[in-house]
C-alpha cells in the first residue's frame, strides 16, 4: 500500500527554519517525482515546490525561491523541504505528494494537485512571534 508521511512541522518564529520530511512506503521513491504543496486556512491548495526522480532543475513556486530548498534521499526514501527565512505568510499545512510515473517536474511550469494522486496526511507550520 502507497503511504507518504510527513513530519517536521511545528511553531516557528518570523525569520526560522523548519525541515519537513516525506516519508514513503509501500514503493521505491527512486523512480517517483515528488510535490509539496500547502494549503493555509480559507485558501486553495497550492504547489509549492517538486523534484523529479533523476535530472533537471526542482521547481519552486516565486514566493518561496531562494527560502526553500528540496532534496531527496532515495536510500532513505523520504524527500526533504528545508525551508529557511520563514514568514508569517508561510503558514499552512504542508502536504507532499506523488504523481504518477514518468512525472517531470518542470522548474517553470507549476505543479497542479489535479496531476498528484498519493497523498500524505499533512503536517501544520506556523509562523509567528
Amino acid at each position: 500500500q502507497v503511504q507518504l508521511v510527513e513530519s517536521g512541522g511545528g511553531l516557528v518564529q518570523p525569520g526560522g527554519s523548519l525541515r519537513l520530511s516525506c516519508a514513503a512506503s509501500g514503493f521505491t521513491l527512486d523512480y517517483y517525482a515528488i510535490g509539496w504543496f500547502r494549503q493555509a486556512p480559507g485558501k486553495e491548495r497550492e504547489g509549492v515546490s517538486c523534484i523529479s526522480s533523476s535530472d533537471g532543475n526542482p521547481y519552486y513556486v516565486d514566493s518561496v525561491k531562494g527560502r526553500f530548498t528540496i532534496s531527496r534521499d532515495n536510500a532513505k526514501n523520504t524527500v526533504y523541504l528545508q525551508m529557511n527565512r520563514l514568514k508569517p505568510e508561510d503558514t499552512a499545512v504542508y502536504y507532499c505528494a506523488a504523481p504518477p510515473l514518468g512525472y517531470y517536474c518542470s522548474d517553470d511550469g507549476g505543479i497542479f494537485v489535479a496531476d498528484f494522486g498519493s497523498w500524505g496526511q499533512g503536517t501544520q507550520v506556523t509562523v509567528s512571534s
